[in-house]
């Protein structure tokens, strides 16, 4: 991959992918979003990837959403146009592995949203997060109305959408909109430490774990619970569950093959 404006590190089973503008706060443009996709596409292809950690370059900024100089050029035409087809966000959320968003800094509009569609959110403790489109006369476009709500309430939701006012990490984790809070010295040690924990589980349990549990918030109960027995027996049915039964039984350490 030719990237630009995204660095790639890999630690043994996880790649750690870097919005690299710091100059702009990592600030989501057009360039950064195919990027991302890219990458999405290349670790998805490659077995030996089992999680993704999004994080931005620099100390100051996981991202700090669109870029406001694109907004100006465009027209309704042109923007619709950029908000159609495959998104970055709805890439995220329905991404087969674990993605976890390591917000070393702000995450604010676009940035919380994409941290927003990641499986975990693991912030350092100068982390902070939010909807701040309402200064500017907009709204979130890019999932913050509606996963924000999902994980966090529609009391709080509201608040943070109509006043654009961000939580620190403190907050964050007491809503639940991060899952974790780290000294920022830590942050990078930390997340990797839980990514290579995920990447040592089965990639078939990760990625039905995953689809069972979105599910939840998309589906009345008895259909999220058909899902559930459904997904279940697809794991039941798989190299990786029959191993890890067996594994426990013969009390050794199970080889997940992803199969």
């Amino acid at each position: 991959m030719n990237l630009q404006t995204v660095r790639l590190a890999r630690e043994g089973a996880v790649v750690v992918a870097s919005i690299d503008r710091p100059a702009q706060r990592n600030a989501l443009n057009a360039q950064v979003r195919a990027e991302l996709l890219s990458v999405l596409d290349a670790c998805a292809d490659d077995d030996g990837v089992r999680v993704l950690v999004l994080t931005g370059a620099g100390e100051r900024a996981f991202a700090v959403g669109a870029d406001l100089g694109e907004l100006r050029a465009r027209g309704l035409v042109e923007q619709r146009e950029a908000m159609s087809g495959r998104r970055i966000f709805d890439a995220v959320a329905e991404y087969g592995k674990p993605v976890l968003a390591m917000l070393n800094g702000v995450a604010l509009g676009g940035g919380c949203e994409l941290a927003l569609a990641c499986d975990l959110r693991l912030a350092a403790e100068t982390a902070r997060l939010g909807q701040p489109e309402i200064h500017l006369g907009l709204i979130p476009g890019g999932g913050g109305t509606q996963r924000l709500t999902r994980l966090v309430g529609a009391g709080r939701a509201m608040r943070l959408v109509l006043t654009g006012e961000p939580v620190d990490a403190a907050e964050a984790l007491r809503i639940g909109l991060v899952d974790y809070v780290f000294p920022a010295a830590e942050l990078r040690e930390r997340t990797l430490e839980i990514a290579q924990r995920l990447a040592e589980k089965s990639p078939v349990a990760l990625r039905l774990a995953k689809r069972a549990v979105r599910a939840a918030a998309e589906l009345p109960l008895d259909a999220g619970l058909a899902t559930e027995r459904e997904l279940f027996l697809d794991a039941f049915a798989s190299e990786d569950g029959r191993e890890g039964v067996a594994a426990f039984l013969e009390k050794r350490p199970p080889v997940f093959r992803g199969r």
